[in-house]
């Protein structure tokens, strides 16, 4: 079976494997427990939304600049930097709420700070991969499982948020969250990659250099360049519709908030079953599989505004979830098989750029359009317009007849 042949034959994999899964785990519960904390420390809704918005932005702000890094430097070194300033982080904020002394600004001043260490750990993480496994074969079963762990943590990750918060408190929460990055640290110590590709320069280009490189990268691949649009339409016009509009719609429509629970699971259960078969099924096309795969996470949005029972509402679910952990998969698995390893962070870091810069401002309109044409009417017409960026994607040349890589 790929998934032991993999964790049993890549012993640096296993171990860049094994500090993530409970990191992912704290992460997810992070995304339940900080609204709570801003409330604990006496913050009002607005204030919630401010720190958040606090934790987002320094991303789009370093994203680029963690690429440049990543790609120049030891990735492993980035990864382990990253995660001890977020374990100090998330200690803090921990330590202040059990106290009782946390304020909403210092909340807002923390969230700033991990969202930086954050920017750098993503370009990193997406270059150091490829290093941790022997031969390019191993790229989508690993990546397959690292989906597969994602999808875990995002059901067992909220449930876990709900017991600490519920008996403990918020700070808890937090605290359980700095603990799983003083795991990660303690397997990216031991971790020994194999050495990264690298350019021929003895001396590294200037900052805007490296990074007008990077973006050469992505322009000279039609492919990439494409995937990076229908990744800005699922994630700037699909996501908030799903995040703002789902909940609401969903609770009010059948039954309240056990209704989006269900749907919930039965999204993460879809997200299982994909990252599975991934681990099984080796498509020779994977980017053509990858975009087909996003018309079907594009709908997500619409599932939710198509006025169903629930019953089919999560059966609907189930298969967006195969679709949204398909795309994501084969895409990254795409990204490291054909573009060079020295500029491999680079290039990941333009993905990640494209996949927040519009979120805020699709989440801020969400709520308004919502209002004056109705929640139904907003989230199809969302869906549509992500599932028309995804027909764009494939109707690229390049994304339909890109085939598997071989060296790296």
């Amino acid at each position: 079976m790929k998934l032991s042949e993999v964790l049993r034959t890549e012993p640096q994999f296993r171990l860049l494997f094994l500090g993530q899964v409970l990191s992912l785990v704290g992460d997810r519960i992070m995304l339940v427990a900080l609204p709570f904390a801003v409330l604990e420390a006496g913050g009002s809704l607005g204030a919630v939304g401010l720190v958040v918005a606090a934790q987002l932005a320094p991303f789009l702000v370093f994203a680029l600049v963690g690429g440049v890094i990543s790609d120049r430097g030891d990735r492993r070194r980035v990864l382990i930097v990253s995660d001890v300033a977020r374990l100090a982080v998330q200690l803090t904020g921990g330590l202040v709420l059990v106290a009782g002394a946390a304020e909403p600004w210092m909340l807002a001043a923390l969230a700033a700070l991990y969202g930086s260490a954050d920017a750098f750990f993503q370009p990193a993480f997406t270059g150091l991969l490829p290093q941790t496994v022997s031969h390019p074969g191993q790229l989508q079963p690993a990546n397959a499982l690292r989906g597969l762990s994602f999808s875990v943590a995002s059901i067992a990750g909220p449930a876990l948020a709900g017991l600490l918060v519920g008996t403990i408190g918020a700070g808890a929460a937090m605290l359980f969250d700095a603990g799983s990055f003083a795991v990660s640290v303690a397997c990216l110590v031991r971790l020994r990659p194999r050495a990264a590709a690298t350019a021929a320069e003895e001396t590294p280009p200037p900052f805007l250099d490296a990074v007008r490189a990077g973006w050469r990268e992505v322009r000279t691949r039609s492919w990439v360049l494409a995937g990076l649009g229908a990744i800005c339409a699922y994630s700037g016009i699909v996501l908030p519709a799903v995040f703002v509009l789902g909940p609401v719609t969903i609770a009010r429509e059948h039954g309240g908030p056990g209704a989006w629970a269900a749907v919930v699971v039965s999204f993460g259960l879809g997200c299982m079953v994909g990252d599975l078969l991934l681990l099984r099924i080796r498509p020779r096309r994977a980017l053509r599989v990858a975009a087909l795969a996003l018309i079907a996470a594009s709908c997500q949005a619409a599932v939710y505004g198509s006025g169903l029972p629930l019953g089919p509402v999560l059966a609907l679910q189930f298969a967006t979830g195969i679709g949204v952990t398909a795309f994501f998969t084969l895409w990254e698995v795409s990204l490291q098989e054909h573009v060079p390893g020295e500029a491999l962070s680079r290039v990941s870091s333009f993905d990640y750029l494209a996949g927040t810069i519009l979120m805020p401002l699709g989440s801020a309109l969400a709520g308004p359009i919502a209002t004056a044409v109705g929640a139904q009417a907003t989230l199809l017409a969302m869906s549509a317009l992500g599932v028309a960026g995804a027909l764009a994607f494939l109707a690229v040349p390049a994304v339909r007849t890109l085939p598997r890589g071989g060296a790296r």
